[in-house]
């Protein structure tokens, strides 16, 4: 990876506008490549650090370092003096402590949402992902794995696409390259790709499919509920074949939203539509006289599970009501 150029990293014209001359005569740029305890990995033009996260003078307020990000590093000492403004971010509430937002990554170009094609699998789940994906404005790709263990990975698949229309599904085994090279078209040069997903979906499995390695380590899952261990510890970004990177991330299991009303008003844009011709502007969707979407669920247009759905994820959004305002 020392041979890399910043192209390669993902270096594009949208971050070196953040960047001055005078700048670059003390420091230089570098991109985050894994997040490890009290380390972070990164990687610039033919050179490679392992240095602190700590940015000098940085309050808690401000932008601190996750993988996929653009830092500006001082040449003597190796000090990060700044990170450089991000096309985008992925980030939850803590787990245990809602009142802290937790980082996931940055800087992505694609999201693979992983899900495996056996009991694990979770509508209400991939949706969740799916509201990430649309609240920071990146493309998201369900990848449903597993498709060797079961004999109908089309329901599986059609069960994901009736989630959102249009929504991209691709249905593999993980383990053969030759059924995941669907897939490479997203991984072109300088490109980068999250995955997100539970533990032991395949996650790990399909990096290393991509990459041609069996370098990162997996572990069987329990075969009472189908559910995995954690794999993946930390947050890293490896390099494919075609070009681009996989940013793999440690599964999880319980993703709590923080701030997405827009990215909810886009995956239930079919609620936000009926919803508008409710006789009450504050229809709540339960026993309202006059309610728009109670009748498109009595004519069958829209299901009584998705809006239970949607009722959770507006509720956790602490924003704001999202069945009350639709994105402009």
């Amino acid at each position: 990876m020392i041979d890399e150029t910043l192209d390669d990293l993902g270096w594009t014209a949208f971050f070196k506008a953040q960047v001055t001359d005078e700048e670059l005569q003390h420091s230089h740029p570098v991109r985050v490549m894994a997040v490890h305890r009290g380390k972070i990995a990164v990687t610039g033009a033919g050179v490679q650090h392992s240095i602190s996260p700590h940015i000098p003078g940085a309050l808690p307020s401000d932008d601190h370092p996750t993988v996929g990000d653009w830092l500006m590093v001082d040449n003597m000492t190796l000090q990060p003096t700044r990170v450089l403004q991000r096309m985008n971010l992925f980030k939850r509430r803590a787990p245990g402590d809602p009142r802290k937002d937790q980082m996931i990554a940055a800087n992505v170009d694609t999201l693979f949402i992983v899900a495996s094609c056996n009991q694990d699998f979770s509508s209400a789940r991939l949706e969740r992902y799916l509201v990430l994906a649309r609240e920071v404005g990146v493309t998201p790709v369900v990848v449903l794995t597993k498709t060797d263990l079961t004999d109908t990975p089309q329901q599986f698949a059609a069960a994901a696409r009736a989630i959102e229309p249009g929504l991209r599904v691709e249905t593999i085994n993980g383990r053969d390259p030759a059924s995941a090279v669907g897939l490479a078209v997203y991984c072109g040069k300088g490109k980068t790709v999250a995955l997100l997903g539970s533990s032991g979906v395949g996650k790990s499995t399909l990096v290393n499919t991509l990459r041609g390695s069996d370098s990162i380590a997996t572990q069987a899952i329990r075969a009472s509920d189908d559910t995995g261990r954690h794999t993946t510890t930390v947050r890293e970004m490896h390099r494919l074949d075609q070009g681009g990177w996989l940013l793999d991330t440690p599964g999880m299991r319980e993703l709590q939203l923080s701030d997405a009303g827009s990215g909810i008003a886009e995956v239930f844009d079919d609620f936000i539509q009926v919803a508008q011709e409710c006789r009450f502007s504050n229809c709540a969707h339960h026993s309202e006289p006059g309610c728009a979407v109670q009748a498109a669920i009595a004519a069958g247009t829209l299901t009584p599970d998705r809006l239970d759905r949607w009722h959770q994820l507006a509720a956790a959004d602490v924003v704001a009501p999202v069945y009350r305002r639709r994105r402009r």
